[in-house]
C-alpha cells in the first residue's frame, strides 16, 4: 500500500467524510476546534448562495440598463481571484471585469478609464482591507468629480456588521467563512455575475460533487486530500501546478492561494508553484515535487501523463474539491487550515510603517544600495551579497543561498498588466538554476502586494528553506488617496519594506531590486537571464 493509500484508509477509519459533511470543527484537534467550528461555512454554499440568485440577476439586469457594462472589482486575496476565474471562464475578458488587487498606482489609473460605463464593486470581508479603502476613497472622489453619485455606482460585498456594511447596496458575504473558502459565496458569485458568469451553474456543479462528500471511497475530495497530505508527510512538499487544457484560466492562482494560505504554518506546509504549462522549466520530476495537471487526462501522452495526479471538471466543482481537499490535508500534517498568522503580520507591519510619520508621509527603511547596475538598484545584507559585482552575480549568489529542497520565491511589487514581462522571470530563474546548481530549484512568482493577502503564510510560516527576491520600481504616475496621509504609491512601498521586515526578521536570504526605471529596468533584469 503507497502513501496516499494508507493516509486515505486513515481517514476513512477515522470517519473524516461523516465529520466534514457534519461541519465538527474537531477534526483539526482541540486546539483549532473553536474556530474551525466557526469557519465551516463554505460546506453549505452550494445551497445557501441559492438565495443569491434572484436578488442577484435583478442587480445584473440593472447595471446592464444603466449602461454598466465594465466592472471594476476592488477586493484582495482568494476571493477576488475566484471572482476573476469564473469570469474569464464564462468568456469574460479582461476589459469586462478589471480586478484591483494592488496598491500600484498606474493599475488604479487604468481602472479609473471609462468612469461613465463602471460599476465598482468593493468587496472587503473586515471592511478594513487597506488597499480596498483606498480604490474606495479614489472611485468616490473620482465619480464625484464627474457629476455621479457614488450610490448609483458602487456595490459593497462584506460581512454584517463591518465598517462597509450598508455604507452602499450591500451583499453579505457568509461570516463563517474565510476568504480564500469564499469562492461560492457572494465573493465569487456577485462580481464574476456582473460580468457575465452564470452563477446558478456554478453552484449546480459544486451541488453535484458535494454529494459524494460523505462518501468513504469514490470521494474525489478525500481522495486528492489524502494525496496532498501525504505528499507533505513524505516529503513532496512543492505542489506544482500547470494548467494543460482546463479551460480555466487563473485556476492555478486560486488554488496556489488556498493551499499556501491553508497550510503554510507552524514551519509545515505545501508550497504551491504555478508553472506555465507542462512543458516548463520546474515541471520536471523531482524527489520533492507533487505535480499537478489542470485539465489533463492521465491516459494523455508525455508529461501530463507522466506527472501522476490529473484533477478536471466543471469550475463550481473544482472550487469545492479543491477546498474540502486542502482542509482535509490539513488534518493529515497536523496544522489548523482557517487562521493565517502570517497574513496578519503582514497587515500590521504595512499598519506601523504607515503610522510612522504620524500623520505625515510614511517613512520606509533606510538604506543605501550595495550595488548600480545602470537602470537596477540591488539591496541586501553585505555578507549575501559580499563579491557580488553585477546584477548577474547577485542572481547567481541568490541561488545559489537556496539550501537543498528549498525554493526561491519572487515578489513582484508591479503592475501585472503593464509589466506582465516581470512573469517571465519565474521561467528564466529556474533554467538558471538548473545551470549553476547541482540540483533544481523551485521558484515561484507572486504579485505584490496580492501575495501578502494568501501566499505570503507561507512564506513565513511555512519550512525555513526559502529564498526571496523582491522587485519594486519607481513610479511616473501616482494617486492620492483621499482622506489619508500617504499616496498609492508610498503605500506600495510601505507594504513591500514591511515585507521585507518579516521576512529578514526570520533569517531568509533576501535581495530587493529596484528599478529605476519599470521598462529599461525589466528589460535589463530578463536580459541578464537571457
Amino acid at each position: 500500500m503507497d502513501e496516499t493509500e494508507s493516509v486515505l484508509e486513515r481517514l476513512v477509519y477515522d470517519g473524516v467524510p461523516g465529520a466534514l459533511v457534519q461541519r465538527s470543527g474537531r477534526l483539526w484537534g482541540p486546539d483549532a476546534a473553536p474556530e474551525a467550528a466557526r469557519r465551516l461555512g463554505w460546506l453549505r454554499l452550494p445551497e445557501t448562495s441559492r438565495d443569491l440568485l434572484g436578488p442577484l440577476a435583478e442587480r445584473v439586469r440593472a447595471a446592464r440598463a444603466g449602461g454598466l457594462t465594465r466592472i471594476v472589482l476592488a477586493g484582495m486575496g482568494g476571493s477576488a481571484l475566484a471572482a476573476e476565474v469564473a469570469a474569464r471562464a464564462s468568456g469574460a475578458t479582461p476589459a469586462d471585469l478589471i480586478v484591483l488587487d494592488t496598491s500600484d498606482p498606474h493599475a488604479l489609473r487604468t481602472a479609473l478609464d471609462e468612469p461613465h460605463s463602471t460599476m465598482l464593486v468593493v468587496a472587503s470581508k473586515s471592511g478594513a482591507t487597506v488597499e480596498t479603502d483606498a480604490h474606495l476613497r479614489v472611485f468616490e472622489e473620482a465619480f464625484r468629480g464627474l457629476g455621479i453619485d457614488p450610490a448609483a455606482r458602487i456595490l459593497v460585498i462584506t460581512d454584517p456588521g463591518s465598517p462597509l456594511d450598508g455604507r452602499y447596496d450591500t451583499v453579505h458575504g457568509d461570516p463563517e467563512t474565510v476568504g480564500r473558502f469564499s469562492a461560492l459565496s457572494a465573493f465569487g458569485l456577485v462580481p464574476s455575475a456582473l460580468a457575465g458568469a452564470d452563477p446558478k451553474a456554478l453552484l449546480d456543479e459544486a451541488s453535484a460533487l458535494a454529494g459524494t462528500l460523505h462518501l468513504p471511497y469514490d470521494n474525489p475530495a478525500l481522495a486528492l486530500g489524502a494525496a496532498l497530505g501525504a505528499s507533505a508527510l513524505s516529503g513532496r512538499d512543492k505542489l506544482v501546478l500547470a494548467d494543460h487544457g482546463s479551460g480555466m484560466p487563473g485556476l492555478p492562482d486560486w488554488i496556489a492561494q488556498l493551499v499556501a494560505a491553508s497550510t503554510g504554518k507552524d514551519g509545515k506546509g505545501l508550497l504551491p508553484v504555478v508553472v506555465e504549462n507542462v512543458d516548463a522549466p520546474g515541471f520536471a520530476p523531482a524527489d520533492d515535487l507533487r505535480r499537478v495537471v489542470l485539465g489533463g487526462r492521465p491516459d494523455e501522452p508525455g508529461p501530463a501523463r507522466e506527472a501522476g495526479l490529473s484533477v478536471s471538471g466543471p469550475l463550481g466543482a473544482q472550487f469545492l474539491l479543491w477546498e474540502c481537499a486542502v482542509a482535509v490535508a490539513g488534518r493529515v500534517i497536523g496544522i489548523n487550515p482557517f487562521d493565517q498568522p502570517g497574513v496578519d503580520e503582514a497587515k500590521a507591519n504595512t499598519a506601523a510603517l504607515l503610522r510612522a510619520a504620524e500623520g505625515t508621509a510614511p517613512t520606509v527603511i533606510p538604506s543605501v544600495p550595495a550595488l548600480v547596475d545602470d537602470a537596477v538598484e540591488v539591496y541586501g545584507r553585505e555578507e549575501l551579497l559580499q563579491g557580488a559585482g553585477s546584477l548577474n552575480d547577485v542572481l547567481d549568489v541568490l541561488l545559489d543561498t537556496v539550501p537543498d529542497r528549498g525554493y526561491l520565491a519572487v515578489l513582484a511589487y508591479l503592475d501585472r498588466r503593464l509589466d506582465a514581462s516581470a512573469a517571465t522571470l519565474r521561467p528564466l530563474l529556474a533554467e538558471r538554476g538548473d545551470r549553476v546548481r547541482r540540483s533544481p530549484v523551485p521558484v515561484t512568482f507572486d504579485w505584490g502586494p496580492r501575495y501578502l493577502h494568501s501566499t505570503g503564510q507561507y512564506y513565513k510560516g511555512g519550512p525555513e528553506n526559502g529564498a526571496f527576491l523582491l522587485v519594486t520600481a519607481g513610479s511616473d504616475t501616482d494617486v492620492a488617496i483621499p482622506g489619508r496621509p500617504y499616496s498609492l504609491a508610498e503605500l506600495q512601498l510601505a507594504q513591500s519594506f514591511g515585507d521585507l521586515r518579516a521576512l529578514r526578521a526570520r533569517g531568509r536570504p533576501t535581495v530587493r531590486l529596484h528599478l529605476k526605471d519599470r521598462t529599461d529596468g525589466l528589460n535589463q533584469l530578463i536580459k541578464a537571464l537571457t
